[in-house]
């Protein structure tokens, strides 16, 4: 992420928080006319303690200097959570997430560990997928392919699991709340595109996305942010029908930022029984 894209990111993100908060819950009356809802710049600046101007420069994406204690009271101010605050932080003063130049050029499949392996082939009626930091599909169990796709007949750089909720009609089919469905991903990647703001591979994939998918710039400007949300997803599966899970996301620690992504069946469903039932077909 340039200079220039890093300030604008920053810019929109502001906004969109802004705009999110009512007037009531910050404690401001709402006998006004607001043009737009949400905050008005001149209150988060008033809640935050700092001046109208300088808030207002901040959020046209103006070169100027912040500091930490600053950046604390404005997302205090826009109620953000853990992830956004961290996001608010990566934007706003271009802080590293520690990786190397190497790393950033780095395109190759990461590699997976034997252990890590066998936990998610033990995982068996657990739709499991291994993803990179780039939302790439590193690695999947056997009732991941039932459920999903069969991983195995596309290359690695077609394995993106953004792309593929935008360019394969069978992801798009299976949710049966699909927007629901990608914004949680769309979550989990802009809080990777905070994090990594030295690597440009993300601006380049969301330019190309952007004018691939004219459907895709919605969600993604609506997203929030979120390195594991947890959810109930329900899926519409074409030989199976209806399929209840529980989403959870959970880090796996070493130098490739590689995330586990567990779809557990929902307790007192059938969803359990009708994933043993394809497996065994």
């Amino acid at each position: 992420m340039n200079h220039e894209t890093r300030l604008q990111a920053l810019s929109a993100f502001l906004k969109a928080q802004r705009g999110k908060i009512s007037p009531e819950a910050a404690g401001f009356p709402t006998g006004t006319r607001r043009r737009t809802p949400g905050l008005r710049r001149e209150e988060v600046a008033q809640l935050a303690g700092v001046s109208s101007t300088w808030y207002t420069w901040l959020e046209q994406g103006r070169d100027i200097k912040v500091s930490s204690s600053v950046l604390d009271c404005i997302a205090a101010a826009l109620k953000l959570t853990v992830d956004e605050r961290k996001y608010l932080f990566s934007l706003a003063l271009e802080t590293s997430s520690g990786i190397t130049g190497a790393s950033l050029l780095q395109d190759e499949q990461p590699q997976i560990s034997a252990s890590l392996s066998r936990i998610i082939t033990e995982l068996r009626y657990c739709p499991t997928i291994i993803s990179d930091r780039r939302c790439r599909i590193v690695d999947w169990n056997e009732a991941a392919a039932h459920v999903f796709i069969n991983f195995e007949e596309m290359a690695f750089e077609e394995r993106n699991l953004i792309l593929l909720l935008f360019s394969r009609k069978e992801f798009r089919r299976l949710a049966v709340n699909w927007e629901h469905f990608a914004s949680g991903f769309l979550a989990i990647f802009r809080a990777y595109y905070g994090q990594y703001v030295e690597d440009e591979w993300y601006d380049r994939f969301l330019t190309e996305m952007k004018e691939r998918y004219p459907d895709f710039h919605q969600l993604w400007e609506q997203s929030k942010v979120s390195s594991a949300p947890e959810v109930t997803i329900e899926f519409r599966h074409s030989k199976a029908g209806k399929m209840l899970f529980e989403l959870t996301s959970l880090q796996v620690h070493g130098p490739d930022d590689l995330r586990c992504s567990i779809y557990t069946p929902v307790q007192g469903s059938t969803t359990e029984t009708k994933l043993k039932q394809l497996l065994d077909a």
